[in-house]
């Protein structure tokens, strides 16, 4: 099975997160590992959110991925979100991109190199929910010790070129206002609103986002260089803004009971991302202080990270990228991963994986065959540094 198929067949099993049922797909994972002669553990947890691991704890390299994908709505897609279809050069479908692809391409590097002869010196760990703040996935397997600190190959989706060595920190949270209700022909002078108190916040959450946070001279030239990889990605200028000033998103707000009453009650979930040089505790207590009543709920936390562009999975990968492509350009990232949870742990986490960036969640999600086949030939040159 080329990593074509292998990644059409991962995406014609079903693994939508919510709900995130993984058994199926882990199980075929571990079905195909088995046949390979590689032994491995499956790690459940209640509603089929499975884990998988193989037993080589020793090993030098963990090659990780996640198989949960978010859920797609059939409507308006050019083939169905769930058919895996090979067509027009790419494999079409959800997960595609994140990251189903780069599970197939880790896979297939794995098989290519065991076949050649050589006995690979890595641990495998594909995890159940990645999607949802990994909970049940590699936050389980770090507080149960089935993963100890060593250097880490994440296939998660990256430009071609641009191995990812860092991400933004991440500071999400559930608020819950309270108001005053009145009579709205009144207000403001009478009653106190619960959305307008979202709304201030909002409006706090712009001014600091106004603001960029100056970095030492030993990031600015991977800020420089991420900048120039989202101008190519996305076709947007000023991309040093996206690393260096807070982002912010209300991506859900409810609230209020009826127009001409001033609303008792509304609830936001935000989600914003903190660059370097920025003081989470900081940006903690300013929000605290523009929502003094609204009780706030931590959902998920986490630092700035990196991965010093001398370590040496970072001069592996950027290596056989180089031999690949001709050229290999580290970027820091916007989003985040799992690799936050791993750095903390000790381990030396990089990312770097197949996929069409512009369509990751997005109606027609693919992956190119290209890019699964030269992904494949990246770790199999990985994998060959590690296992000599």
């Amino acid at each position: 099975m080329d990593v074509a198929r292998l990644t059409s067949s991962l995406v014609r099993i079903r693994s939508e997160n919510p709900p995130g049922s993984t058994a199926d797909v882990v199980a075929f994972i571990g079905e195909y590992l088995d046949s390979l002669g590689v032994k491995s553990r499956i790690i459940s947890h209640p509603g089929g959110r499975d884990n998988l691991v193989t037993t080589a704890a020793s090993s030098r390299l963990l090659l990780c991925g996640h198989v949960d994908v978010v859920p797609a709505i059939p409507d308006d897609w050019t083939h169905d979100p769930y058919s895996g279809e090979i067509a027009d050069g790419h494999v079409w479908g959800r997960g595609a991109t994140d990251m189903k692809g780069g599970c197939a391409a880790l896979l297939t590097a794995y098989r290519d190199i065991l076949e050649s002869g050589v006995e690979p010196d890595v641990q495998f760990a594909f995890v159940c929910d990645e999607e949802t703040g990994g909970e049940h996935g590699i936050r389980s397997l770090l507080a149960q010790n089935l993963l100890g600190p060593r250097e880490c190959l994440i296939a998660e989706p990256t430009p071609e070129t641009s191995p990812a060595v860092g991400q933004k920190g991440l500071y999400r949270i559930d608020l819950s206002f309270r108001g005053r209700p009145g009579h709205s022909s009144l207000y403001p002078l009478v009653g106190k609103s619960a959305v307008m108190a979202a709304f201030d916040l909002i409006g706090y959450l712009r001014e600091v986002h106004a603001r960029p946070f100056p970095v030492g001279e030993d990031l600015q030239p991977l800020i420089d260089q991420s900048a120039r990889v989202f101008s190519e990605i996305f076709g947007i200028e000023g991309g040093d803004e996206i690393l260096t000033r807070v982002m912010f998103n209300p991506g859900r707000i409810e609230g209020g009971e009826k127009a001409n009453i001033v609303a008792e009650q509304c609830r936001m979930e935000l989600d914003i991302r903190v660059p370097w040089g920025c003081s989470l505790e900081s940006l903690r207590r300013g929000i605290a202080e523009h929502a003094p009543d609204a009780v706030i709920r931590e959902t998920d936390v986490a630092e700035p990270t990196l991965t010093s562009p001398n370590a040496r999975i970072v001069r592996t990968v950027c290596r056989e990228v180089e031999r690949v492509y001709g050229t290999a350009t580290p970027f820091l990232q916007w989003a985040a991963s799992d690799a936050k949870y791993l750095r903390d742990k000790g381990f030396d986490v990089l990312e770097y994986g197949p996929g069409e960036i512009p369509t990751l969640h997005a109606v027609d999600e693919r992956v190119s065959v290209g890019q699964l086949e030269r992904a494949a030939d990246v770790y199999r040159g990985v994998i060959r540094a590690y296992s000599g």
